[in-house]
């Protein structure tokens, strides 16, 4: 009697724990499509908006490396005030005597002063220079700036692909999840319904208290996996709120998905293969990293050119005598420094070396792409066989299930039976379920690799 006693007890506390989840009952409810699900996660997800931010920051680096081209102009103006003036003195008689009848007059007759300048100096002016020997170099780097910026592009579309994917995995995790607690709720009806039916059998004497107790267990096991699969649910809900930047106080349920009656027609791996070789982002960021390595192997080849350039301009002086108010100047420049032409050697061998590995990776990366194509298209071929065996099993279930119908209402059998019927039925439903959205999991990872996604 108390073993009767202490399973009645489990149950009850069971039962309450699942009915007053209050993670559950507090929180409101908003049903959401996949498509909305990505339009949100496009627009709210951090990660997708560093690296557009990214793909600004080099764009703008571009435009950074072309003002180079151009002449550099600079302007300047300074004021100066001197308390103390330069000047030259000339001493009497400096330049001769000069005879006049019985008299001699030096020249100068007496010390003469002659200030050079005012006490309060302006200078203003305008100077430019225009480099010539380095526009090739200067070109290289708007090349590799460009590059740069086509690979923040890529990282960027890599992203986007990352995130939808993951959005869409969790949504059909959602929708696979709800499948399996229908599923499990089925089965707990049908744990209760021969807990009842024992316990009906052990008041009337025909079975034994054993018998109770284990169908007991049994129910409370069935709760007990209906409770853990709620508990996913809700960690998945956590992480499909995350990505769309959901209201965390709002539980999304997920619209169902309809599918084609048959599965699609798969392409050939080669012709995939020749799309990935356009549209895969890993390949094209590892192309990208290549044309970087040899345009910078090519910049340090114009590290040994001195560094020419045209250079003018105009300035105005005022306190200053020795120099005129106006001066135009124009001229050259060159500078050469010899030390560079040494160091530039180091720099170039290992730009070298960085073209090697990026010349391997390139390599490396279409091997795996080529390999992650074939693990894809088998992984289609077997969820489509997958697919078809659910399907028939689903049709043999769904039957089963309309035979046990058609004898409970003739009061050929017992309820626990249409239950049973009922729960293998939601079984093979779920299964068939899952299978048909593994398969458009797949699906979305081949058209990532192919860049079509």
């Amino acid at each position: 009697m108390r073993t009767k006693k202490s399973a009645k007890l489990i149950l009850l506390l069971l039962f309450a724990l699942f009915s007053g989840n209050p993670i559950i009952s507090a929180q409101s409810s908003a049903n959401i499509t996949l498509e909305q699900a990505f339009e949100l996660a496009l627009k709210n997800n951090h990660l997708l908006n560093v690296r557009r931010y990214q793909v600004e920051e080099k764009r703008n680096k571009i435009n950074e490396d072309i003002v180079k081209f151009f002449p550099t102009v600079s302007a300047i103006g300074t004021y100066q005030y001197n308390t103390n003036l330069p000047a030259i003195t000339i001493l009497q008689g400096s330049f001769g005597q000069l005879p006049l009848g019985t008299n001699v007059i030096k020249l100068p007759p007496t010390d003469y002063r002659l200030e050079m300048g005012k006490h309060s100096i302006y200078n203003a002016g305008l100077t430019f220079y225009q480099p010539v020997s380095q526009i090739a170099k200067i070109n290289t780097g708007v090349k590799i700036s460009r590059t740069e910026m086509q690979l923040a592009s890529a990282e960027e579309k890599k992203a986007v692909f990352q995130v939808k994917q993951s959005v869409e995995k969790i949504y059909y995790g959602l929708l696979i999840l709800l499948k399996q607690i229908e599923e499990a709720e089925i089965k707990s009806s049908l744990a209760k319904s021969k807990l009842s039916d024992a316990e009906n059998a052990v008041s009337a004497g025909k079975t034994l208290e054993s018998n109770r107790i284990g169908l007991s267990a049994s129910a409370a096991d069935e709760e007990q996996n209906l409770l853990k699969l709620k508990i996913q649910y809700d960690d998945l809900n956590d992480d499909l709120k995350r990505l769309t930047g959901s209201d965390p106080s709002t539980i999304l349920i997920p619209e169902t998905v309809s599918f084609n009656d048959k599965v699609e027609t798969l392409p050939a791996p080669d012709s995939s293969m020749i799309k990935a070789e356009t549209g895969n982002n890993d390949l094209r960021l590892a192309s990208l990293s290549q044309i970087k390595a040899t345009e910078s192997i090519r910049a340090s080849n114009f590290g040994y050119i001195p560094d020419f350039g045209l250079l003018g301009g105009y300035t105005y002086q005022e306190g200053n005598n020795l120099y005129p108010s106006n001066n135009t100047f124009i001229g050259a420049s060159l500078k050469w420094n010899i030390q560079d032409a040494f160091s530039n050697r180091t720099i170039q061998r290992q730009r070298v070396f960085i073209e090697k590995q990026a010349e391997v990776n390139l390599a490396n990366t279409r091997d795996q792409i080529r390999n992650d194509i074939a693990k894809a298209h088998r992984k289609l071929k077997q969820s489509a066989e997958l697919i078809s065996v659910a399907y028939r099993l689903v049709e043999y279930r769904r039957e089963d299930y309309r035979i046990q119908g058609d004898r409970r209402l003739s009061g050929l059998n017992l309820e626990s039976d249409l239950l049973t019927a009922k729960a293998t039925l939601a079984k093979a439903e779920s299964d068939y379920f899952a299978a048909r959205l593994n398969f458009r999991i797949a699906l979305s990872d081949l058209q990532i690799l192919t860049g079509s996604y």
